[in-house]
């Protein structure tokens, strides 16, 4: 491939993101691409969501197909995985990108960055987010190392893994630690739905897959129909990820109380700023919470097999890494048989009607987010400049 620039055709960046969480990183990685080379200097194309196609790359599918988390559900989609996974080299055979982005999804895009490596010898892989390596799955890092040319990690514990792998790897920063709140408006949500000052919010966050939309959000319905039934003036927010939001207001317009759907980004930061408690989905969201000050309790339930298989692997006592950053039971975990309906209502009721205990929550969440790096430069920028410097290197720029 031919260097590109003043006189050559635009740097053309294949960027592939088969859930929510990646498809947010993919699109702030674009723009930041777009506004340090300028836009007649780069183009973009691959897999991503709603946020990625408002950044102009628009994907040959939706990538709510390839949100799959277990070991049976993953069994189940694969052939659907791999009809979408040929979408996507075909993609790559048309588009001829210079680069390669694949970010995260590693049991999608660790099969596309092989099938890549046949496809197109000489194209330059880079995986954005390491899998987890330090938690469960060791060998994952000597995988990596064979597929891809480059990683950038967002968690600092990744380093010691894949420089033993041999993977040249730069940590970037957790993207959901730069998530900024400064232009929150609580006034503004609760104008929105109708709530007075003072009257408490409940966040229900169910998750961004279908799967946890189908597991998860049956006992946080029942959880939440305790609370509001014992708190009528409890005013209910579901902030839903577009990969999910049909499903999601399907559901909660069956409920027999008002709750609202929020799917407006700003209304969401709004949201999470006001919220008084928030029941949430294990994942990035629980980070985004905590950098808003906001308390939560969090739930998960996947399949039995996956869950005995995760939990024989897994290394920390908690999923949520705040947690795992205190070494300390900060927020409260609620995992598979234990996601009880009346287990989260207790729960999430002690921190309604505590101020106190809300407060000491707060307090422990911030001490943990600044152990896990808080305060760090974006890390899109840090990941866009990584990046750049690769393809430097490479003689693409």
């Amino acid at each position: 491939m031919s260097p590109t620039g003043s006189e050559g055709r635009p740097l053309t960046v294949m960027l592939v993101a088969a859930e929510a969480s990646g498809d947010a990183l993919g699109a702030k990685l674009a723009r930041v691409l777009r506004e340090r080379l300028g836009a007649g200097k780069v183009r973009f194309v691959g897999v991503g969501g709603a946020k990625m196609a408002a950044e102009g790359i628009h994907s040959p599918f939706d990538i709510a197909q390839l949100s799959i988390l277990g070991i049976v559900e993953s069994l189940k989609a694969y052939p659907r995985a791999m009809a979408r996974l040929k979408d996507t080299l075909a993609l790559a055979a048309r588009e001829k990108p210079d680069v390669a982005v694949l970010i995260d999804s590693w049991g999608f895009n660790i099969r596309l960055a092989k099938a890549l490596r046949k496809q197109h010898p000489g194209l330059p892989l880079v995986k954005y987010v390491a899998p987890q390596v330090w938690a469960y799955h060791a060998s994952r890092a000597k995988d990596l190392a064979g597929a891809v040319d480059l990683l950038l990690s967002i968690q600092p514990m990744d380093k010691p893994y894949f420089d033993a792998a041999g993977l040249a790897n730069v940590f970037v920063g957790n993207s959901a630690l730069a998530h900024d709140f400064s232009q929150a408006d609580p006034a503004r949500l609760r104008a929105a739905i109708g709530a007075a000052p003072g009257e408490p919010i409940l966040l229900v966050l169910p998750g961004s897959r279908p799967s946890e939309i189908q597991r998860v959000m049956p006992p946080f319905e029942d959880a939440v129909r305790r609370l509001k039934a014992d708190r009528p003036d409890l005013h209910v927010v579901v902030p839903a990820a577009s990969t999910v939001a049909q499903s999601v207001k399907a559901r909660v317009a069956a409920w027999p109380f008002r709750a609202h759907v929020v799917e407006d980004e700003t209304l969401k930061d709004d949201a999470m700023v006001a919220g008084t408690v928030a029941l949430a989905c294990s994942g990035t969201v629980t980070t985004e919470l905590a950098l808003a000050g906001c308390p939560m309790v969090v739930g998960y339930v996947t399949g039995k097999i996956t869950y005995a298989l995760l939990k024989s692997m897994f290394k920390p006592r908690w999923v949520t890494l705040f947690n795992i950053a205190a070494d300390d039971t900060v927020a409260p975990e609620r995992l598979q048989d234990a996601c009880t309906g009346p287990a989260l209502a207790a729960d999430v009721a002690r921190r309604l009607d505590d101020p106190a205990l809300r407060a000491a929550q707060i307090a422990a969440q911030n001490a943990a987010l600044d152990k896990m790096g808080r305060g760090m430069p974006d890390p899109s920028e840090a990941a866009a400049s990584a990046l750049l410097d690769f393809l430097r290197a490479r003689g693409l720029l």
